[in-house]
């Protein structure tokens, strides 16, 4: 049910959806730790129980009325809706760009639109943590032999040996297999190795700070040109988000334009004194 009670704080109950909509608020890498992690969860809704708490103080205490808060509450509420109707004015035509102008931009841009070299990697990892003590180092030794036997015997299936020994085992259980990888997410040492690699052969041990990886190159891509289909979406949301800034300066410039200030320029130059002094103050 999407209104359980999951808490009961400051005599209110907290629903489910309540929960969920709180959650849905935070980005996606945040949801993906606590997703993983229900002490970080639980410690994450607790703030949240303790923020509600003195908001529901403060606000039985009328905080909301003190001439500091007021005023910046009125200020958030004035920079909201200047920001809002500004964006909306700004907004391109929905038929923006056409077709021509995307090719044009695509065609002056090539030179970046690059794909670099991609690696198609699987791997068996054996975990070792940095600073382990001798024994866990010889444990995991002792496995990353064992493995390398394995994967020299006649007909060895690097797939099946990667979901039987692997530490990695999310990725284990699709035979080890990383995907593609682009060469400048490859870790150094990593690269070095699969750059000289031969496809479906299968390197030494590589040890990193967190284990030992044995590597499988199963397939290689040259470094191209992106096709137009494959950059269209980022090139359309890039021309649109520069014409909105466009739009919004013209739409200032305009608005002044319409109804120029009259600036008494003596009065200014006083408060740009001032300015001064208190700058020279501050150092």
């Amino acid at each position: 049910p999407g209104n359980e009670p999951v808490a009961r704080v400051g005599g209110r109950d907290v629903s489910a959806s309540e929960i969920r909509a709180f959650l849905a608020a935070v980005g996606p890498e945040q949801r993906a730790a606590l997703a993983r992690d229900p002490a970080l969860l639980n410690q994450t809704l607790r703030a949240m129980f303790a923020r509600q708490l003195v908001l529901k103080e403060a606000t039985d205490k009328k905080w909301q009325d003190q001439p500091a808060v007021v005023a910046q509450l009125t200020k958030l509420r004035e920079e909201a809706i200047f920001e809002t109707y500004l964006q909306s004015a700004s907004v391109p035509p929905e038929n923006y760009p056409d077709e021509a102008e995307i090719q044009k931009t695509y065609d002056a841009n090539k030179g970046a639109l690059i794909m670099p070299r991609r690696f198609h990697l699987a791997q068996i990892y054996v975990a070792l943590a940095e600073g382990a003590d001798a024994a866990a180092e010889e444990k995991a030794k002792a496995k990353v032999a064992d493995i390398q036997a394995k994967l020299k015997q006649p007909k060895a299936d690097f797939a099946q040996i990667a979901k039987d020994t692997s530490d990695q085992r999310e990725l284990a259980d699709k035979g080890g297999d990383l995907g593609w990888l682009p060469e400048p997410q490859l870790v150094p040492e990593i690269k070095s190795r699969v750059m000289g690699m031969a496809v479906n052969s299968v390197s030494e041990p590589i040890k990193l700070a967190d284990g030992y990886h044995i590597v499988k190159l199963i397939e290689t891509k040259p470094s191209e040109t992106m096709a137009l289909a494959d950059v269209r979406d980022t090139l359309v949301q890039r021309l649109r988000a520069q014409r909105a800034e466009l739009n919004r300066r013209a739409y200032l410039a305009r608005a002044l334009e319409q109804n120029p200030p009259a600036i008494n320029e003596i009065a200014l130059s006083r408060i740009a004194g001032e300015l001064t002094q208190s700058a020279g103050a501050a150092r």
